[in-house]
């Protein structure tokens, strides 16, 4: 659960009121570069004011913002303060709040100060020195092509030495590297500069509370584990699908892709989850450990399993969309793949011969980030005799985004004098039976920076070996001058990604519009 969510009571009068909250964490300076960015104010910010509310910073606590944009402690207050009010008039917005508790704002605001510096600067980050005293932790919400030259100066500047007792620690977004030689690379670099366990390769989808539910529906309930094995599990599929297009991004994603942007980090995350061996415990080490286990057993994917599309002009519900080519910063001629889809094979004693399906796209039919288990069927033979001429399939959904919760498709019987079968649904939904606040998932992820609980964050090892999967795909792309599969904005993406699957007489799960009774 993430540090500032409270339960209660589920509607059958059993207690799911949570034990009492974590501690606070230590006193610390957040040094955030890039203080006047985009992640800054619509996700660090938003956070921070989570975690205020729930108690969870120190009175020691500060925030540095650093940034060469001119201003001062108070302008960048005043930014922050206006883009926080701006989330109060957007209920679709990720972080949404009827009102902002001034309490809340004034405690935090109060504790937070800019100083203009370029961080490629060593002797103008040498001037952080005076302000940073004690425990430390530096974010670097910067483009990726500036990690490892922040960290080297860092390194120059004496600022991640740690001494008398005070931690010093670096939090890298990703993408971490291009590529597995760039991710390599990079991290040969940091680790020049830092320790292990000073580093922080943060993955916002493992702040999201549904992610985390993972763990405690595989490894916290008796009935599930026996049958997450080949034995009972056909295959699994893995979508992250969006209804946004680059929307003025193209700059960014261009030389970037689907797969850089997604695949490696978000999507190698949630299959780690699902797929890695029981861990002996929940510490940093031994989760980060299966999970290394598991990606140096997926077999490095051949080019024929994996599918790249792009999208064009469409309606994305009801919405009219530009072609992806047509974007502001995009090549008209570009190659670059705005949907992926991936067929994984695991070479271990669990998964040995059971498909793994990812896919992700932008402008499709639907947003919408899932899980689906599909089991092996059930035997037909004692039906022969009946009007039931198949079983529906036996699946497990794990909704994270934008609804969240489980899914379970059984077989039942129709009510009637014979025996004829139908496929049902039995729903758990988070918001059913536990009080949710809003959040951004960074709250869990900055709570455990802050504490030293590094269990969500990603190893250098970790990095390597899902870059090592999927480079196989990005070489053969780079030489083919075919370029993408074209599918039109608004669908569900290229017909090459259903011929994926049809090959093992598998198919996705349909995306469709939201229904009335779930968030778009």
């Amino acid at each position: 659960m993430d540090p500032v969510g409270q339960v209660s009571a589920d509607p059958q009068g059993r207690d799911n009121t949570a034990r009492p909250g974590p501690s606070k964490a230590p006193p610390c300076a957040l040094v955030i570069f890039g203080a006047h960015g985009d992640l800054t104010k619509r996700l660090l910010v938003p956070a921070l004011y989570n975690l205020t509310g729930g108690g969870l910073l120190d009175d020691g606590f500060q925030v540095i913002g650093v940034d060469r944009v001119e201003s001062d402690d108070d302008k960048w207050r005043a930014s922050l303060g206006d883009t926080m009010q701006d989330f109060t008039k957007d209920p679709a917005a990720e972080f949404y709040t009827p009102e902002i508790n001034k309490d809340w704002w004034g405690w935090i605001s109060s504790r937070m100060h800019y100083q203009q510096a370029d961080f490629t600067n060593v002797d103008e980050l040498k001037r952080l020195a005076g302000r940073v005293t004690g425990n430390a932790v530096f974010y670097l919400a910067v483009a990726g092509r500036f990690f490892s030259t922040v960290v080297e100066n860092l390194g120059k500047a004496g600022l991640v030495e740690q001494k008398d007792d005070h931690f010093r620690r670096v939090v890298i977004e990703k993408p971490f590297g291009a590529d597995f030689p760039s991710a390599r690379a990079l991290n040969e670099s940091i680790l020049k500069v830092l320790d292990e366990s000073q580093i922080y390769r943060i993955d916002h989808f493992l702040g999201k509370e549904t992610v985390q539910n993972i763990l405690a529906l595989r490894f916290g309930n008796g009935i599930f584990e026996p049958l997450w094995r080949r034995q009972f599990i056909d295959h699994v599929e893995i979508t992250a699908s969006e209804t946004v297009g680059v929307e003025g991004r193209g700059a960014f994603y261009e030389p970037t892709g689907a797969l850089r942007d997604m695949v490696p980090n978000h999507l190698f995350q949630l299959l780690g989850m699902i797929a890695m061996e029981p861990p002996v415990s929940f510490s940093a080490e031994t989760v980060r450990t299966a999970k290394e286990q598991l990606f140096e057993a997926i077999r490095p994917v051949t080019p024929e399993d994996a599918v790249r599309g792009q999208y064009t002009a469409g309606k994305v519900q009801g919405r009219d969309v530009q072609g992806y080519r047509e974007s502001p910063g995009v090549d008209p001629h570009s190659n670059t793949e705005t949907y992926v889809a991936l067929k994984l094979m695991i070479d271990n004693w669990r998964w040995s011969g059971v498909p793994f399906y990812l896919r992700t796209g932008k402008s499709m039919t639907e947003r919408r980030t899932e899980v689906v288990v599909h089991f092996k069927q059930a035997p037909y033979a004692m039906f022969r005799e009946t009007p039931v001429d198949a079983l529906a399939p036996n699946n497990l959904t794990l909704n994270i985004q934008p609804v969240q919760g489980i899914t379970m498709g059984i077989s039942a019987k129709i009510p009637g004098p014979t025996m004829e079968l139908g496929g049902v649904e039995m729903r758990f939904r988070y918001e059913d039976a536990f009080k949710l606040t809003p959040n951004v998932g960074y709250e869990t992820l900055l709570y455990d920076c802050l504490t030293g609980d590094a269990t969500l964050f990603q190893r250098a090892d970790n990095i390597e070996a899902a870059w090592k999967v999927v480079d196989p795909a990005l070489k053969a792309w780079e030489a083919d001058p075919a370029g993408p599969e074209l599918y039109e904005a608004g669908t569900p993406g290229p017909a090459g990604a259903d011929s994926l699957l049809a090959k093992a007489g598998h198919h996705w799960m349909p995306l469709k519009a939201p229904k009335h009774d779930e968030p778009g």
